[in-house]
């Protein structure tokens, strides 16, 4: 009969093998892939496992924000905003949206602020603006500076993280993910890693800034007018892209009340909202139209329309603002796909430089390249199983160490995966990498515990089997200790691919010292003892 209290660390190892097999096989575990853009990535057809893009194939973008920041600047009692339009009056090539002053700031760098005084920063992401020429912008500004260096802030690299996340859930990119990561030399970049899509397709829809703004077209005189009437924050809602009814395409969108009656009241003033509507052909003469709503996306006109009788009238008489909804007016679906798009994750306050000089880099792995690497890491991992499993057998000749070594070695990995899919983890190279050193870590300790055990020869009782295992033990626990203070830097830090390989190492050693050696332990005394 099994004495439960001698053998408790053996009954916790299959409690965990058995709740990772659940973890790995239970259909009420497996991911919900809807295509909704959720962060889900590619699914095993048996296993809840799921696959990152170096296993199931898709595109990676990898590139540093367009900017400079000048940090420890001095506003000298002036509010923020003004700061940014007096350094963009003295700039060529940045206006007012390119120049962005903050206070209290995170600017992501080592620079000491002194503790009475707020870090305050000046950034510019046009194109093109050098350090030497935001540094001269400040000081013809009249602003003193300590520093200025390439690269934006924190607070910018988190926003566009934000939005081109939102940017690729709208798209209905199932499995994509931005993050933020940071080389040992302390640069920073956006990382976008989206399955089963080609490289096109992701480059442009990151790539795009995504600012859109309504402007009223209208003639002043002999001239014609632009004005912004409608930027993204004034949108309370926008509608997913329809048909139209014969041509074209189109976006409702509802304008926020507290916006609504200007707007209203600018339509009539620029004559848009005049009796009978107006009919715009900007498009075709932009000097000899009636007055039109120009759709304005980063930059470039996409569209250009009129105003029916209808939606005039209720905007001359008022009532419009009650209920403040129209149409965004687009020649096909694909376009309004996209401006539905920009409305939804708005715009992006830096644009990513996918320049070689900057380091940016776009990837693609195709789907059957992804499914033989799979195929690869499974042959890789059974390969070095068989390797371990046969110096074991040949260095003890002894069935019952040698068996138990292997399969508690084994038992780790079905730990480490039933892990990986209980929490969604993505399997990737680097995470692959990191199984294979967990196997090898592991069987390297418990080869100390059996060289320690079976040193003196036959063990002739539990209480000197004991005394062996705990200085055995020591050894395995210091060098676990080792193991995870030198991945810890790297299982935090945003490193990337080595983030993976770190945290799964990590796991690893501590499945291992706090689970698996000891139940090795009570297995081995349990077959080599003579007093059991």
């Amino acid at each position: 009969m099994v004495d439960l209290r001698d053998n408790w660390r053996i009954i916790l190892l299959i409690v965990f093998i058995l709740i990772s097999g659940f973890a790995l096989f239970s259909p009420t575990l497996a991911a919900d892939d809807d295509g909704g853009g959720g962060n889900v990535a590619a699914t095993s057809s048996v296993t809840n496992l799921q696959y990152g893009l170096e296993l199931s194939g898709g595109t990676r973008v990898r590139a540093p924000l367009v900017g400079v920041t000048a940090e420890g600047v001095e506003f000298g009692g002036d509010d923020p905003r003004v700061v940014g339009q007096n350094v963009s009056d003295e700039l060529d090539g940045a206006g007012p949206a390119d120049v962005t002053a903050r206070v209290d700031a995170t600017s992501g760098q080592t620079t000491a602020q002194p503790q009475s005084e707020p870090s305050s920063t000046v950034e510019v992401t046009a194109e093109g603006i050098t350090t030497d020429e935001l540094a001269a912008a400040l000081s013809a500004a009249g602003y003193e500076y300590e520093t200025v260096r390439e690269g934006v802030t924190e607070s910018t690299r988190e926003e566009v993280v934000r939005i081109l996340q939102n940017k690729i859930n709208e798209a209905g990119l199932s499995g994509g993910t931005v993050q933020q990561v940071t080389t040992a030399q302390g640069e920073n970049y956006v990382l976008v890693e989206v399955p089963n899509q080609d490289a096109s397709q992701v480059r442009e829809l990151v790539s795009e800034r995504g600012t859109v703004v309504i402007e009223a077209h209208y003639p002043t005189g002999e001239n014609y007018t632009r004005d912004v009437v409608l930027q993204q924050d004034d949108f309370q809602s926008i509608g997913t892209a329809q048909e139209g009814q014969s041509t074209g395409a189109y976006v409702p969108v509802t304008v926020s009340e507290s916006v609504a009656p200007e707007f209203q009241q600018d339509m009539v003033d620029t004559g848009l909202a005049q009796q009978g509507g107006t009919r715009c052909t900007y498009q075709q003469n932009p000097n000899g139209t009636d007055p039109c709503l120009l759709l304005v996306v980063n930059g470039e006109v996409t569209n250009a329309f009129g105003m029916s009788p209808g939606l005039a009238d209720s905007l001359r008489g008022g009532s419009w603002a009650d209920d403040p909804v129209f149409q965004l007016q687009t020649t096909n679906i694909s376009e309004a796909q996209q401006v539905s798009i920009n409305l939804r994750a708005g715009a992006l306050p830096a644009q990513l430089d996918f320049s070689q000089a900057s380091g940016g880099t776009v990837s693609y792995i195709s789907p059957s390249q992804g499914a033989d690497f799979r195929i690869n890491s499974l042959i890789t991992g059974i390969v070095a199983v068989l390797a371990v499993s046969g110096v074991v057998f040949v260095r003890y000749s002894d069935v019952r160490v040698a068996a138990p070594m292997v399969v508690t070695a084994l038992s780790e990995v079905v730990i480490l995966l039933g892990f990986a899919a209980g929490i969604g983890y993505p399997l990737d190279l680097s995470v692959i990498a990191g199984f294979i050193a967990v196997i090898g870590t592991g069987v390297d300790d418990l080869i100390i515990i059996a060289d320690e055990v079976m040193a003196e020869g036959e063990i002739n009782s539990r209480r000197v089997f004991q005394s062996r295992f705990r200085k055995a033990f020591w050894v395995i626990g210091a060098a676990a200790a080792t193991t995870v203070l030198a991945m810890s830097p790297l299982a935090i830090l945003s490193l990337g691919d080595l983030q993976g390989f770190a945290i799964f190492t990590i796991l690893g050693v501590l499945i291992g010292v706090l689970i698996t050696r000891p139940a090795y332990g009570d297995i081995l005394r349990a077959l080599t003892t003579v007093d059991r």
